[in-house]
């Protein structure tokens, strides 16, 4: 349990890699599903042309969703883009790039999925075996004297090799459109690399420091959202922890006394070291309704990020004062004295 409980925590860490993984993971699962799953074209001009262009068009949108699905910053990025403004502006461009983000992951299986399909061309088969001319293939014969309607249904019957009786002209009607397929999955390919390509070289082109700077924040909302919820999560097991003491205590305080006498002074030691530990946690928020406001208000009103180191109390405060004013008269005398500096981070977004 320890190993798989560090590997989980590895993999929290390291989101990055752990969604990669995931990616490739669907992407081999969406080739191997397709070898797996049997091609079984109806051979009716009806559902040649439906059943073929959707094998190729609906798994790669089941796979789009379910790496949608399987991405924790779809929640995130709706989670910024739904939420009130507040007391903290929303940037559309770290909208734009957690969006890209997800969108160039979820589409690495789809591309596997319509690249394996066009490569093995049957979809390719089913769909257009009834736009097939049997005389590029030198046997006219074939189509004599036949109604439109039975030359559609002998066409549609080339993609199955128990129904269509002769086997030359559809051996090599399957090769000349199996043939068109491969071109196809070989064009695709080629564009999906090249669009990749632009992307990575056109990128340095633009300034790095907006780049920089969305790249820094969806990370920061991310974390952000991360840490609040482990926030929450200890608040709760403290607050959880507290009240059930003090129930106990105040129910059964029979119990509670047998339960000192039997103790030793080491175990009280440690039990006042936890309850304290547990007070410290719940940070004075130690009722239901102000739970509930701090929760609204995180949602309504985020805090603005500009962090600032405050003072502890007003003296400290006046003595600060009171030594920067010091410090600014003795400049003008032609002293030099050394002032408290106060560190400033402020984010201030204009992409």
């Amino acid at each position: 349990m320890d190993k798989f409980r560090m590997m989980f925590q590895f993999l929290q860490s390291n989101q990055e890699s752990f969604m990669s993984g995931i990616c490739g993971i669907m992407a081999l699962a969406s080739a191997q599903m397709y070898s797996a799953v049997e091609f079984s074209c109806p051979c009716m001009p009806e559902y040649n042309y439906t059943y073929g262009i959707g094998q190729l068009i609906i798994p790669p949108i089941w796979f789009f969703l379910i790496g949608f699905v399987l991405n924790n910053n779809v929640s995130v990025l709706t989670e910024e883009w739904k939420r009130p403004t507040g007391r903290r502006s929303k940037d559309p461009t770290i909208l734009r790039y957690m969006f890209c983000s997800i969108t160039q992951r979820s589409l690495i299986a789809p591309a596997v999925w319509v690249s394996v399909t066009l490569m093995d061309g049957k979809s390719f088969l089913c769909a257009f075996s009834i736009d097939l001319d049997i005389a590029k293939f030198g046997n006219d014969s074939l189509l004599t004297g036949l109604s439109e309607i039975e030359k559609l249904r002998l066409l549609a019957r080339i993609p199955c090799k128990d129904l269509f009786k002769h086997e030359e002209v559809r051996v090599a009607a399957s090769r000349y459109i199996k043939c068109i397929s491969q071109a196809c999955g070989w064009i695709f390919l080629l564009m999906m690399t090249f669009t990749a390509f632009l992307i990575r070289a056109i990128r340095p082109c633009f300034t790095q420091a907006a780049f920089l700077k969305t790249k820094y924040w969806s990370h920061y909302i991310d974390i952000e959202r991360k840490m609040f919820d482990d926030t929450c999560k200890e608040h709760a097991k403290s607050f959880a922890k507290v009240c059930i003491q003090q129930y106990f205590e105040n129910i059964s305080g029979e119990m509670r006394s047998f339960h000192h006498h039997r103790s030793s002074k080491d175990d009280n030691d440690n039990e006042d070291e936890d309850k304290r530990s547990d007070e410290e946690k719940l940070l004075g928020i130690r009722a239901q309704d102000d739970m509930n406001k701090v929760l609204w208000n995180w949602h309504t009103s985020k805090p603005a990020l500009a962090l600032r180191k405050d003072q502890l109390d007003g003296e400290a405060n006046g003595r600060l004062n009171g030594e920067a004013n010091g410090a600014a008269n003795g400049c003008v005398k032609g002293q030099t004295r050394d002032v408290e500096k106060r560190e400033w981070a402020v984010y201030y977004s204009k992409v």
